[in-house]
C-alpha cells in the first residue's frame, strides 16, 4: 500500500516537473532519480504480516469457561447461563433484577421469576444469582463468573 502511495506521489511530482521544466537535461536527471527511488522502494517492500488467530481487541470473547458441562451440551445453547457473565444485581423492596452480559457485550436484564432459556431465576443473594433448572436442580452464578450446579441452594 505504501509502495503505491509513494509511487503515485513520485509520478505526480515527475509529471508536474516535466510540464514546468524548460530544460531537457533536468527532465532526464529527474527521470533517473525517479527510477532510482522506485527501485529502492521495490527492494524495500515488506510482505504483509500474518494476521493473528485471535483478535487482540475482542477481550474475553474467545476465552472458554472451564466449568462447561460437556455431557449435557449446555454450552451449545445460545441462552445458556455459561454464555453470560453476571454484571449486576439490584435488589429492592418490590422488585429484584440481575444484569447478565453475553460475549458480544449485550446486556440482558431479568427479574425474579423470568426465564433465561430453560432455567428460571428464583433467588438473589448479595454476590450471586440462583436459577432453577427443569430437572429441579439449581445453577448458581457469582461475580467471579463461577457457575455451580447443585441439588439444593
Amino acid at each position: 500500500m505504501n509502495f503505491f502511495k509513494n509511487f503515485l506521489i513520485l509520478l505526480f511530482v515527475f509529471s508536474f516537473s516535466l510540464a514546468s521544466a524548460d530544460n531537457h537535461d533536468k527532465n532526464v536527471e529527474l527521470l533517473k532519480k525517479v527510477k532510482e527511488v522506485t527501485e529502492n522502494l521495490e527492494s524495500n517492500i515488506i510482505e504483509d504480516e500474518d494476521v493473528p488467530l485471535n483478535d487482540p481487541f475482542a477481550g474475553n470473547e474467545g476465552s472458554n469457561n472451564t466449568n462447561v458441562d460437556l455431557a449435557t451440551g449446555e454450552e451449545r445453547d445460545e441462552m445458556s447461563l455459561y454464555n453470560f457473565k453476571l454484571s449486576g444485581i439490584i435488589s429492592g423492596k418490590d422488585n429484584s433484577y440481575i444484569s447478565l452480559a453475553n460475549s458480544s457485550g449485550e446486556i440482558l436484564t431479568l427479574t425474579l421469576g423470568q426465564y433465561l432459556g430453560k432455567i428460571k431465576l428464583i433467588d438473589l443473594r448479595l454476590t450471586e444469582a440462583i436459577f432453577k433448572k427443569e430437572d429441579e436442580t439449581y445453577m448458581v452464578i457469582d461475580f467471579n463468573q463461577q457457575i455451580r450446579e447443585t441439588d439444593e441452594y
